[in-house]
């Protein structure tokens, strides 16, 4: 098992984030899921609202809305139709 999560943020027009997390929170359209290592493989619908990324002691906020989360090994991929920081 990695040690950390891999974490990919897409929207139709860019990559807003790539890289390795140690948790991550995302909108899914009926209320927020967590996500860590080792979760059970996963497939959800995004509603809009903060995806939050959590590295060592940082955390990186994004305004997700629409698309989808799927969850795959520790590999999380978050394909939105919008994405910034924030």
């Amino acid at each position: 098992m990695a040690e950390k999560l891999s974490v990919a943020l897409i929207t139709p027009q860019s990559t807003v984030f790539e890289g390795d997390a140690d948790m991550v929170v995302v909108p899914a359209w009926d209320g927020e899921v967590g996500i860590l290592r080792g979760h059970a493989p996963m497939m959800a619908l995004l509603g809009e609202g903060e995806m939050r990324v959590t590295r060592g002691g940082a955390v990186d906020r994004y305004h997700v809305a629409g698309g989808f989360v799927q969850v795959a090994g520790d590999v999380v991929s978050v394909m939105s139709e919008r994405a910034e920081p924030g």
